[in-house]
């Protein structure tokens, strides 16, 4: 880890220092290395080392970038208002509970800590997404068209189809949706559906590959049943558990045309 100091004027070279993204980040390890609980921070000893690590980087002709040295004197203060003793309890006036000195420098650091693992969990999660590959889509096997509707099929077969299809929407659905897709029609629908099945036969599920929201999940389910309805479509299926095939009908022509002329 490395933090790359923005430059203050033009040209000024960039500066780096070594290993750390931050002041927090080496308070962190110096507290980590030293076994310390960071609620109870040993304020004299922190500050010793972290003044050494900036010394030692000095020596190394490093330049170290501003804010180290903010957090420098700020460990120097919070180290001078701890050895300062605490003035005497003054009669018949409620005792006041002291503020540690530290305690805003602790929150500092536990909010950081949050943050950093944070990023390392997103971190993590983005190595294993670039080692997964997405098969591109494929066309429908030639042995999987049939000219003619299987016996077996029937509405009902289409219906168990649609739930599947619905259950999977609804796990890959993220918790938090921040844009509302446009409602399409049915008769919309419709003919994206016949354009879609025109370029070649295709799979009943591929149909609802483009379609995010349960309302367009819906439209669709409607549009290929008003297909159907109109035979501009044919619905096959090869066996029990095979997919569902959807071809052009024998009055697809027909439809086409119609359509033409209505629009």
């Amino acid at each position: 880890m490395s933090e790359q100091v923005q430059p203050q004027k033009p040209f000024q070279p960039v500066i780096k220092v070594h290993d750390f993204e931050g002041p927090l980040d080496l308070l962190l390890h110096l507290i980590k290395q030293s076994e310390m609980d960071i609620y109870d921070i040993q304020i004299s000893q922190i500050t010793s080392q972290y003044l050494e690590y900036l010394h030692q980087m000095q020596n190394h002709q490093l330049e170290v970038a501003g804010e180290y040295f903010v957090m420098a004197a700020t460990l120097m203060d919070i180290k001078s208002q701890m050895l300062l003793p605490s003035p005497p309890p003054i009669d018949m006036e409620p005792e006041v509970e002291e503020i540690d000195p530290r305690q805003e420098l602790v929150d500092q650091l536990l909010e950081y800590q949050r943050y950093k693992k944070a990023a390392d969990h997103l971190k993590d999660k983005e190595s294993l997404r670039q080692q997964e590959y997405t098969r591109p889509a494929m066309q429908v096997p030639a042995d999987m068209i049939k000219a003619h509707v299987e016996p077996g099929i029937n509405l009902e077969d289409l219906q168990q189809a649609f739930t599947n299809v619905l259950r999977r929407q609804q796990l890959a659905t993220p918790l938090v949706e921040t844009v509302a897709a446009e409602k399409i029609s049915v008769g919309q629908r419709m003919k994206q559906v016949f354009a879609f099945i025109q370029e070649g036969p295709a799979r009943f599920d591929d149909l609802f590959s483009d379609m995010y929201t349960r309302d367009g999940l819906v439209t669709t389910f409607l549009a290929i049943l008003e297909l159907a309805k109109h035979q501009a479509i044919v619905i096959n299926q090869t066996g029990l558990f095979e997919p569902i095939i959807l071809v052009e009908g024998p009055k697809s022509g027909e439809y086409e045309t119609n359509q033409s002329s209505a629009d």
